[in-house]
């Protein structure tokens, strides 16, 4: 059995760091980071100079809360953002690895700006900071950290296509469909490529010599991945993503904690549990509305365009399957011809998905001129903001398919009829029409439905904008 430190020649422990590589600080993981971190001491700086600037009408700060003056603020001001930082970069948010998270971002600053006031309180209640001030500082930092960071992550994925080199580990059959989507869909170079029944001590090996900046894994045993592999590619700077199952990725929502000596997996209810999906389905109605208030001139050309291009209705209605089952209408602008549902049963054997689930043709000769146009800008979607108004679907979520789909559907695809049904959602920002087999799109709307939360909306809706605005992956 091999020595999960016999890749390295001197015995250390496998947790204890290599010295440090200043080559990294070049990489661009860390101008991704550094960027952040800029954008959020603009943000903090400027909600701060802000508030000076309105509260030199109201009360002034009191003498001992001041604290020394640096730029024209006040030094508790630089404490109160000093620690907020240090927060962020504690949860996070200046990761290499992790996506921006904008609404946590926001309820950190409400956490330092809130617990400042508590202790200052308790310190002395009468050297509580003006409300005009403290509130000013506080709304401001949270929408201008959070806006920041929106605008930097559209500008920084701008960026973020130089090459990363990866190595795969899966099983043996496996890893060729695995380097052909990596390949095809991002900007990952495979550089290498071994079997998970493979030594610990050989994979290592085989990683290091690749020179791979992240390793992709898949079905690895549990105790040689704890042992080994995790700790080993930490030591080396070595990115590690694992691929895992339905099964996986539910455990992954918990909180390790020893019980009676068992180790255990603690996943309890939020404090607050339910307020954020109700605001979700607020800001759907919301959303909704105001989208169809907006967009009606553009509904009223898209029409008249529809109808002088080809006979027949300008909207296209068809069943589709919604929560829990149930059937629904879903509406699109027409892009096919009338009889284009008749014509498809003639087509089956020309379907480009390799499992025939979904009916996919990336030159369909039953798409009219206009249509193509709709389709590549995703106009052709727009009605079903009807449908998230009569409560069928939301702006995020898991798409709604055609019964059709529906019928080749294996047990575990049905998960995805457990969440109301999206416009746009994870599968459609991670590939779209490029998806070849639909259990890729099945993990996707798994992976949806485990780790949803309202911020993850958000960047999905952001990444929908971006692809829709380039055209990518629509046909």
């Amino acid at each position: 059995m091999d020595h999960p430190g016999a890749a390295y020649p001197k015995a250390t422990d496998i947790r204890a760091p290599h010295s440090i590589e200043w080559h990294r600080l070049f990489r661009w993981p860390w101008h991704r980071a550094i960027a952040l971190l800029l954008c959020d001491i603009a943000a903090v700086v400027i909600a701060g100079r802000v508030a000076a600037h309105l509260n030199q009408f109201y009360a002034p700060l009191p003498p001992p809360l001041i604290l020394g003056t640096w730029l024209g603020l006040p030094g508790l001001f630089w404490i109160l953002m000093i620690v907020t930082l240090l927060l962020f970069a504690r949860s996070g948010l200046y990761s290499a690895s992790s996506q921006w998270k904008y609404v946590r971002s926001g309820k950190l600053v409400s956490v330092v700006y809130l617990s400042a006031l508590l202790l200052g309180y308790f310190y002395d209640p009468k050297l509580a900071p003006p409300r005009s001030l403290f509130i000013t500082a506080w709304v401001g930092s949270v929408v201008l950290v959070i806006g920041f960071r929106l605008l930097a992550s559209l500008v920084l994925k701008q960026f973020e296509h130089v090459q990363t080199r990866v190595f795969l580990l899966a099983r043996a059959e496996r890893l060729p469909s695995l380097a052909q989507m990596l390949k095809r869909r991002s900007h990952y170079n495979v550089v290498g490529a071994v079997a998970s029944t493979t030594s610990i001590s050989a994979t290592i090996q085989a990683i290091l010599s690749s020179g791979a900046q992240e390793v992709f894994a898949e079905n690895l045993p549990q105790t040689e991945l704890a042992s080994g592999l995790y700790w080993q590619l930490r030591r080396a700077g070595i990115t590690l993503r694992l691929i895992p199952s339905s099964v996986e990725l539910l455990h992954r929502r918990g909180v390790p904690e020893v019980i009676a000596g068992i180790p255990t997996l603690r996943m309890e209810a939020t404090l607050l549990g339910g307020w954020d999906y109700r605001l979700k389905r607020w800001l759907d109605f919301v959303g909704a509305l105001v989208g169809l208030l907006l967009l009606s001139p553009l509904f009223l050309v898209v029409a008249i365009a529809i109808k002088l291009s080809s006979p027949g209705a300008v909207f296209f209605c068809q069943e589709r399957m919604g929560l829990h089952g149930r059937v629904f209408q879903m509406w699109k602008f027409r892009t096919m011809l009338p009889h284009a549902e008749a014509l498809q049963a003639e087509l089956e054997q020309q379907n480009e998905a390799s499992d025939g689930v979904m009916f996919k043709i990336r030159r369909d000769p039953r798409i009219t001129a206009i249509g193509h146009f709709l389709r590549r800008t995703s106009i052709d979607e727009l009605p079903q903001l009807f449908n998230v108004l009569l409560g069928q679907m939301s702006l995020v979520g898991p798409r709604p398919l055609p019964l059709r789909d529906v019928e080749r559907f294996d047990p575990w695809h049905h998960t995805r009829h457990q969440v109301l049904p999206g416009i746009t959602g994870l599968w459609q920002v991670s590939g779209r029409s490029s998806l070849d087999a639909f259990n890729d799109a099945a993990r996707l709307d798994l992976y949806y439905i485990d780790h949803w939360s309202l911020n993850l909306d958000l960047e999905i809706l952001l990444e929908t904008v971006k692809i829709v605005l380039c055209g990518k992956g629509a046909y």
